[in-house]
């Protein structure tokens, strides 16, 4: 009973949005409203709420609702925000024609064109800074490529999957390995054993959500679909378990992708060769001082993540422990932080800024941008705050350890088929998957033993303890969860301006999400 109040809310947005097609903002609204009252009026009644808030379950829920505010704001609005606002700045100063007709020379072959964009180009923006930086800016680009805002965001939320376990140089799953470790700090052999699991548990999915990536594109060229599916995944598959056996959990996404990015070159210099424009008879060659001109946005982008995160520790220490605002949340016994230096969003603004300059903007039209930027944006904003606000309280008032609570006392010896759903439900609440793994990780770990576990995984040539194989196996759900939370959502449709077709997308990227989570319980089951 405790299982099903508590899950209400998540159907009641479903409902909303699906049901009743109640635009996104307004349906977030309505579900966090519920959600309080819930918290408020039922969760301390019937034991959902922990005796230890319950006397005070006001308190608990308002803080839990500043908390909630402040995690929407600080970083993720901040990052969304300017990862389109680096797009707009293409926009105003002309550049993105020279970029798409730079993707357009590239190859003919649309498949090759989307799959470079949002497995590769968006993996590797994904792998240094997440939170939606991987489907705002691939979204974006493709509908100035002339694909469909639909299509755009689809493929975009489809290809910010596999490597989200490993987004923003790796902070989820090194969050997981340190919440499932006595002491709360993992060894190097653990987050090494945890996130080759990870890589392992999402093997087949990374040929097979390329492969639909591809068909989606074009559904006539199955051979090269096969084909190209396959040497991508390949590729990009050994890279990354060799990253994360050896090296960890920093650079699976980066390095991965960017083997992604060398194997789809190479496909597409072995097709064939690029036709003829029909109107003038050849492909017009840029120069490098045009080349660098057009990208300089992404370059400064790039360059300054990269700079300020792993490439340079002393850097990153800096930044992470200078300019760091906290505010005390007395009920919840946390503390919220926030560096302004450690944002990624400061460096995708800084970065935007230098490159606008670059390209002949000045100041004045670059604000100018950016206010138009936010004002679009109004919407989202409404919808990720109410979002993130809602997980907090789901959190805080414990609804969301009653729905895992509840799956896996239903689900026996098969609990490890359903442990991917519990981490796919932390990141569709939540939006993210190192939140799922906070959320969760602990209770995953547990149930090894409760499950009846021998202790050691089953997986041919893969060796390493049962409770660190399902507590990967929500990281591995968790990323399937991020195709369909309503926060990445938000994100998509603010990148494609489709405000209020929420549920449109949502409508279309749920049947691929539920594949994606059967495989990743089906790969779970069968090495436990």
């Amino acid at each position: 009973m405790n299982a099903l109040i508590s899950i209400s809310p998540v159907i009641l947005l479903f409902v909303l949005m699906l049901g009743f097609k109640v635009k996104s903002h307004l349906s977030a609204l309505v579900t966090l409203a519920v959600t309080v009252m819930l918290a408020i009026c039922v969760a301390p009644a019937t034991g959902i709420l922990p005796d230890a808030a319950a006397s005070h379950a006001g308190g608990t829920i308002g803080f839990a609702l500043i908390e909630g505010v402040l995690k929407a704001f600080f970083p993720i609005l901040i990052i969304i925000l300017m990862a389109i606002f680096s797009y707009n700045v293409l926009v105003e100063s002309g550049q993105i024609e020279v970029i798409k007709a730079q993707f357009s020379s590239f190859t003919d072959d649309k498949g090759i064109l989307v799959l470079m964009m949002v497995w590769g180009f968006g993996g590797l923006l994904e792998g240094m800074a997440g939170f939606g930086t991987a489907v705002a800016i691939p979204a974006a680009i493709l509908i100035g490529l002339g694909f469909k805002p639909m299509f755009s965001a689809l493929v975009a939320l489809l290809g910010n999957t596999v490597t989200t376990g490993f987004g923003a140089v790796g902070v989820p799953v090194t969050t997981l390995c340190n919440e499932v470790t006595a002491g709360g700090t993992a060894s190097v052999e653990t987050i090494r054993e945890i996130s080759s699991f990870v890589i392992v548990q999402l093997s087949p999915l990374s040929f097979i959500i390329p492969f639909i990536i591809l068909t989606l594109t074009d559904r006539k060229a199955v051979g090269r679909n096969i084909a190209l599916s396959l040497w991508t995944g390949g590729i990009s598959l050994a890279v990354q378990y060799a990253c994360a056996r050896w090296l960890g959990a920093e650079t699976p996404a980066i390095l991965g992708s960017i083997a992604a990015i060398a194997a789809i070159v190479v496909y597409a210099r072995l097709s064939g060769p690029k036709k003829r424009t029909e109107s003038d008879g050849m492909t017009r060659r840029y120069t490098t001082a045009e080349t660098l001109r057009a990208w300089s946005v992404y370059i400064f982008i790039l360059t300054l993540i990269l700079v300020t995160g792993a490439l340079c520790p002393p850097i990153e220490k800096f930044l992470k422990s200078n300019l760091v605002t906290s505010v005390s949340l007395p009920c919840l016994g946390s503390t919220f932080r926030f560096g302004w230096l450690s944002n990624a969003g400061l460096w995708l603004f800084a970065g935007s800024l230098a490159g606008g300059l670059v390209q002949g903007l000045g100041w004045r039209k670059l604000l100018g941008v950016l206010a138009r930027t936010m004002v679009n944006l109004r919407f989202t904003t409404v919808t990720i705050v109410s979002l993130i606000a809602l997980a907090s309280v789901m959190n805080h008032s414990g609804m969301i350890s009653a729905i895992a609570v509840g799956l896996t006392a239903i689900s026996g010896s098969f609990y490890p088929f359903f442990a991917p759903l519990i981490g796919a439900i932390g990141t569709f609440v939540t939006g993210s998957d190192t939140s799922s793994n906070i959320l969760f990780g602990k209770l995953q770990a547990s149930m090894a033993g409760q499950s009846g576990m021998n202790g050691y995984t089953t997986v041919p040539g893969v060796t390493g303890s049962e409770s660190n194989w399902l507590a990967a196996s929500n990281t591995t759900g968790a990323t399937g969860g991020k195709m369909i939370s309503p926060q990445s959502i938000a994100i998509a449709t603010g990148a494609c301006d489709m405000e209020g077709k929420d549920d449109a997308i949502l409508r279309k990227a749920i049947p691929y999400a539920l594949l994606y989570i059967i495989i990743a319980g089906a790969i779970v089951l069968l090495g436990s």
